[in-house]
């Protein structure tokens, strides 16, 4: 998209952000969770609210940035598996971009890094992590961050979800979607967290 188009875009459209209200934690499976249990934080980029560097977005690398995570007991006792959620509550769209969905996580890991994201197993969608990624408007397990020029700053949601059932394996090699994941993780959840970073894209 050339800069002129982009940023005229962006005019037309800079009341269309915050969209939180219809993130990934406000869907009913957290209906018992409204807050933050967990602790997240990321070793590459500092602790939340932190600004992105180039490298992590599109204008750069595009590499996922390291998080770390830590629960209560009460909480890490009973996870059978993590569940991370990327999105963009900025974008100006009815609801915030999914940037990835990424399931069957561990219950002992407790981190990712940029290698982790990348593909194993295609068929199976199966990442290096060990773990899997649902479905993006792209097709790829991870869209960096590249917010419309002149939007001012965008926040990039990692949220963190500790599940106290396993999800399905059928599902989790099928590449599922957004709301595919909200639905099955009802009755699931034991807390959750996140982290945030910013970015923002200026026509100079």
């Amino acid at each position: 998209m050339k800069p002129i188009v982009e940023v005229t875009l962006s005019w037309l459209l800079k009341n269309a952000k915050g969209r939180d209200a219809k993130c990934f934690y406000n869907r009913p499976a957290f209906a018992k969770h409204p807050e933050q249990t967990i602790e997240v934080t990321s070793p590459d980029c500092g602790p939340t609210d932190a600004q992105l560097g180039m490298e992590y977005t599109a204008d750069g690398s595009g590499r996922f940035p390291a998080l770390e995570w830590t629960a209560p007991p009460v909480i890490s006792d009973k996870v059978k598996q993590w569940l991370l959620v990327s999105e963009d509550p900025d974008a100006p769209l009815p609801t915030p971009i999914a940037h990835g969905i990424f399931g069957g996580i561990p219950p002992s890991k407790t981190n990712v890094e940029a290698k982790d994201f990348e593909i194993d197993d295609e068929s199976k969608a199966l990442l290096k992590g060990g773990f899997h990624y649902g479905v993006t408007r792209r097709g790829v397990p991870y869209i960096p961050p590249r917010p419309l020029m002149n939007h001012g700053p965008h926040r990039y949601f990692y949220e963190v979800i500790a599940l106290g059932e396993p999800l399905d394996p059928k599902l989790l090699n099928s590449k599922s979607t957004r709301e595919q994941i909200a639905d099955a993780i009802v009755g699931k959840v034991l807390g959750w967290g996140m982290w945030v970073g910013s970015y923002e894209r200026v026509w100079k």
